[in-house]
């Protein structure tokens, strides 16, 4: 059983996927409360869907793409089934989930079905989480198919996010983007300080704010 906020076709707004048609299953629940969170609302609410609905609720769609989000979706066991089964039924997946060490009931990264593409959400200074609940151990045994997420709020975000690229910390080759927090960061500063840099790192906007500005759900 899971509890989820809601269900729709989407353009996926970030990621190597950016700008594919998608369905987007956003699970309800977050144990993170980042300052610059857009989709507050998937903290409460939802309804109670088996594994087989909501196989059935992304069929009706008819996409390829699978976004599953939150909120933070691995707070809850029965999404492995759903991933699971969206990957038997020849969907290409996508999970969003943050870099931290969530509950202990949590599902841990390495648990996540071979075949997921794991967007991982590095948490910088900006967001009001404390470094300490990054877990670099998980964020080290990320394969070829993942991909980290850093977003800035400003430069010492930025810097922050500089410092992650260039340790150890990350596999070798992994694919890093920048993304500016939506109206407080501007895309091109942000740029220009990749480029100062000589950053190897993919700076992107989120799409989904752009193509519906006006929109906080739905999108």
């Amino acid at each position: 059983m899971l509890l989820i906020n809601e269900i729709y076709s989407a353009v996926c707004g970030e990621s190597r996927f950016i700008g594919r048609t998608c369905v987007l299953v956003r699970l309800t629940g977050c144990h993170l409360r980042c300052d610059w969170c857009d989709s507050e609302h998937s903290f409460q609410g939802g309804d109670r869907m088996e594994v087989d609905e909501v196989l059935a609720a992304v069929a009706e769609r008819e996409l390829r793409t699978v976004l599953v989000t939150g909120g933070e979706p691995l707070l809850q066991r029965d999404v492995v089934g759903l991933m699971q089964g969206l990957l038997a039924a020849g969907h290409t997946v996508l999970l969003e989930t943050s870099g931290t060490l969530g509950p202990a009931n949590a599902v841990p990264l390495r648990e996540v079905p071979a075949g997921v593409h794991r967007v991982v959400d590095i948490k910088a200074p900006g967001s009001g989480i404390e470094p300490e609940k990054i877990d670099w151990q998980a964020i080290a045994a990320l394969g070829e198919r993942d991909e980290i997420k850093i977003v800035c709020r400003d430069r010492a975000d930025y810097e922050f996010a500089r410092g992650v690229i260039r340790s150890d910390r990350l596999p070798s080759g992994m694919r890093v983007s920048l993304s500016p927090v939506f109206g407080e960061l501007d895309p091109g500063r942000l740029g220009e300080w990749v480029l100062e840099d000589r950053l190897d790192a993919v700076v992107q906007v989120q799409l989904h704010r752009i193509l519906w500005p006006h929109k906080d759900r739905g999108v």
